[in-house]
């Protein structure tokens, strides 16, 4: 099994967006009580009924070219905890179907594969298992839109 961590958006990316209410794309940010179930890219977990949230335009960690894209997020309104901190595959997310985007060092789509949620970590070793990935993103199935990065482990 190839070594990888799981990073939720990027804190730096987060903290200018909670500081400025302004976005990737520099629109306002929308300010919202969560209905339930909204995926929060800073903790890697579902709101709960109520929960105070941003919705944004965000983009994702990749090098400056054609595939830098923005694209809708959810978060916590003020800071939270963060994800697990071993930074693995996100606990409340097993089970669901998710699609892994590949890319390489020039920040550009490297294949990819959709995977149901049951086995994650073996998707990942495949898609690492090229050279040439550098990064994958987990991206939504129905909407496609990001939902956390995974990079190779370091140690």
């Amino acid at each position: 099994m190839i070594p990888f961590v799981v990073r939720p958006l990027l804190p730096a990316a987060l903290d200018l967006v909670r500081r400025t209410g302004r976005d990737a794309a520099d629109r306002p940010v929308e300010e919202l009580a969560a209905e339930g179930g909204e995926p929060l890219r800073c903790c890697l977990r579902d709101a709960a009924p109520g929960e105070e949230l941003l919705l944004f335009g965000y983009a994702p960690p990749v090098a400056a070219g054609p595939y830098r894209e923005i694209g809708p997020v959810f978060a916590h309104a003020a800071a939270c905890p963060g994800p697990d901190p071993d930074g693995g595959y996100p606990a409340a997310w097993r089970g669901r179907s998710q699609v892994l985007r590949a890319y390489d060092h020039r920040g550009r789509i490297h294949g990819g594969r959709r995977h149901d949620g049951g086995d994650p970590e073996a998707v990942i070793a495949e898609l690492f298992a090229d050279p040439a990935v550098r990064q994958l993103h987990s991206r939504n199935v129905v909407h496609g839109c990001f939902m956390f990065t995974v990079d190779r482990s370091e140690g």
